[in-house]
């Protein structure tokens, strides 16, 4: 499928990190919200629309037990955030980010990442809390929209959010270079204001969820101790505001802290898995990797298409990975992060694929019409002479109930009619999981056994 789906990361990502409070107290700091002309349905757009990308772009860990406790920590602070800062169309999620830098980031409108780093990092579940309190303070204050206001654009501040990402994750020469001349600079502008706001909200976050204030601040030690001499990561997307430590303790003598025990046992239990995991990737290193293989680049890339492109085969072998299928045993499999396409020889080259499947999986936003609707617009702009035929359907991708959607157009690759069936269904661990086949509509005939096979087989261990 020409161009496959591109896995722009456009994504609108406000890159901050490290907070926390509660709003119990004597004499706490008083907050308000940046001027804001943007509606709270901005914010829940950019999150939603960016936060698929990012799960197809960064080496999420798909640890159901690690990513559980996780969650379970952020809804506690959630649950605490100050009633003048909730807003309900808000979907606070939690997921890892399997990177050893110590660092997290949140998307507007409550998408957040926590790097396994940091969670290894952090000396007990406080500081581990400070850091997704701060997070969630700045999604909580709509920092990213409002900083929008300030430059009086939203896209051109979520666009450098964008390529801040972009040149420290996908790689790229535009992206690296803008992304490392342009992150420092960008974020310096306002950060400091923003940073002690979300330091302080977070403090006072913390306290309502029954957790020390001061866990915050000694996590910004932690992250000194743990730089071994050099720059602590945070500090590139997290400028520090001046006397951080200071004023953050400062503010946690206002606060009364609500008695509820945190669970050092769990959090424990859970750093020690994670340690037992093979070594996570720095940053940099995914970086390199990106930048090896070709930024964004379609793993396809190196085949060259041919007319005569060998039908399925009758034998069939298992592919394990990113889920669990069977597949034609004369068919190549190309992985890149969150999806693998499979196909013959002839039918893959720098624009895809012209005949084979794709299957990927990510995390579900809990509506799965949604999701899938937006999945397949994404298809439809990664490949501009395909149109959708028919409507969702019932259909099932291996037990997972969900829907089927054809599209079809004349492929500028093979100049025939192209024939693309888009299968979607959610697991059972709520991860959007999709099947997606392609051929030429002359050759349905000839496929209709693989794919079927495929369909039959599918499933996900995740």
């Amino acid at each position: 499928m020409q161009r496959t789906i591109k896995k722009h990361l456009a994504a609108y990502l406000a890159i901050f990190a490290i907070a926390a409070a509660p709003f119990t107290a004597f004499a706490q700091t008083r907050i308000e919200r940046p001027k804001n002309k943007y509606k709270v349905a901005d914010d829940v757009k950019l999150g939603d629309d960016n936060a698929r990308k990012i799960e197809q772009q960064f080496p999420i860990l798909n640890d159901r037990e690690a990513t559980r406790y996780v969650s379970q920590v952020g809804e506690r602070l959630v649950a605490a955030i100050p009633s003048q800062f909730r807003e309900p169309a808000f979907d606070y999620r939690f997921e890892i980010v399997n990177a050893s830098d110590i660092n997290a980031f949140a998307l507007p409108g409550g998408p957040m990442f926590v790097n396994r780093g940091m969670i290894e990092a952090a000396k007990n579940e406080g500081e581990m809390a400070g850091v997704m309190a701060h997070e969630i303070s700045h999604v909580a204050l709509r920092h990213a929209t409002a900083q929008a206001t300030k430059q009086g654009s939203l896209g051109n501040q979520l666009g450098v959010i964008g390529l801040i990402l972009g040149g420290a994750i996908l790689g790229g020469e535009a992206g690296a270079q803008l992304g490392a001349l342009g992150a420092t600079a960008w974020m310096t502008k306002y950060s400091r204001e923003y940073e002690t706001q979300a330091d302080t909200l977070g403090a006072q976050i913390m306290a309502q969820a029954g957790y020390d204030p001061r866990d915050l601040a000694n996590m910004f030690r932690t992250i000194q101790a743990q730089s071994k001499g050099g720059a602590p990561e945070w500090l590139s997307s997290h400028p520090d505001p001046g006397n951080r430590y200071e004023k953050i303790m400062r503010e946690a003598e206002m606060l009364n802290v609500n008695p509820r025990p945190s669970n050092e046992r769990e959090f424990r239990r859970v750093q020690e898995r994670l340690r037992a995991l093979p070594p996570a990737r720095t940053m940099a290193e995914i970086e390199k990797g990106a930048q090896g293989s070709g930024a964004g680049a379609n793993p396809t890339a190196g085949g060259v298409y041919s007319s005569r492109v060998p039908y399925p085969s009758r034998t069939s072998r298992r592919y394990s990975g990113l889920a669990e299928v069977s597949i034609p045993s004369n068919w190549k499999a190309f992985e890149s992060n969150g999806s693998v396409q499979f196909a013959p020889e002839g039918a893959y080259g720098k624009d895809g694929i012209t005949r084979g499947a794709m299957i990927g999986v990510f995390r579900g936003n809990g509506d799965l019409s949604r999701d899938a609707q937006a999945y397949v617009n994404q298809i439809l702009d990664s490949n501009n002479y395909l149109r959708q035929r028919t409507r969702f359907r019932d259909a099932y991708l291996g037990n997972y109930q969900g829907y089927v959607t054809t599209l079809s157009g004349q492929s500028p690759i093979t100049r025939a009619t192209e024939s693309v069936a888009v299968y979607m269904a959610y697991d059972d661990n709520n991860n959007f999981v999709y099947l997606v086949t392609v051929v030429p509509s002359g050759e349905s005939s000839r496929y209709s056994a693989a794919f079927n096979r495929m369909l039959s087989t599918f499933q996900t261990g995740r």
